[in-house]
């Protein structure tokens, strides 16, 4: 079977519920059987995700509250691109800044996946920062309660291995550096 005969058309697209951050958008389509049906996902910019090292190795890590699970989430500083970013590893740096207060000495790309593309058409872009110092307060949305610390990449990977670390974005960033890491003699 080709990918064409798994295509859907989108006969039509309307933004059902705009709100800062996200869009709920409702699509008019045509299946491959012929039959017309709608679909509804959320659309948002994209995003970057940071695995910030310091120098003698740590990894600095975010508590932040999180509405949607009534929980303090563990995990590493991630934020959306905005709508002039052409530059990942700049919107890397600039959310690195503004979520820790950390500047890094250098950026590499890691990845970028589509965690639930099923409902979302969010991608995330996975940047390591090497050489992180504390250089500046957080500048922090009026929504963001963010609290910062370090801790050793073993025990994160290990947190991220165990289930403990439960933030998706955070897990597979850890998990896919750790993998690279090991695949190259690094870790």
């Amino acid at each position: 079977m080709d990918e064409s005969d798994l295509a859907w058309e989108t006969l039509d697209s309307e933004i059902d519920y705009t709100c800062p951050g996200f869009d709920v958008v409702r699509e008019d389509v045509r299946l491959p059987d012929g039959t017309n049906a709608e679909f509804h996902h959320v659309s948002e910019p994209p995003s970057v995700v940071v695995v910030p090292f310091t120098d003698d190795g740590e990894v600095v890590v975010i508590r932040e509250w999180r509405q949607a699970v009534n929980r303090v989430n563990h995990g590493l500083p991630a934020g959306g691109l905005e709508p002039d970013d052409t530059d990942v590893l700049a919107a890397a740096r600039r959310e690195l800044l503004e979520e820790t207060g950390h500047e890094p000495n250098g950026l590499d790309r890691i990845a970028t996946f589509e965690p639930a593309n099923g409902l979302f058409d969010s991608t995330y872009h996975y940047v390591v920062a090497h050489g992180c110092v504390p250089n500046g307060e957080q500048k922090l949305d009026h929504n963001e309660s963010i609290a910062v610390e370090t801790t050793r990449f073993e025990e994160l990977a290990a947190q991220a291995t165990s289930g403990a670390l439960r933030d998706g974005r955070s897990a597979l960033a850890v998990l896919q550096y750790a993998l690279r890491a090991e695949s190259s003699g690094d870790y």
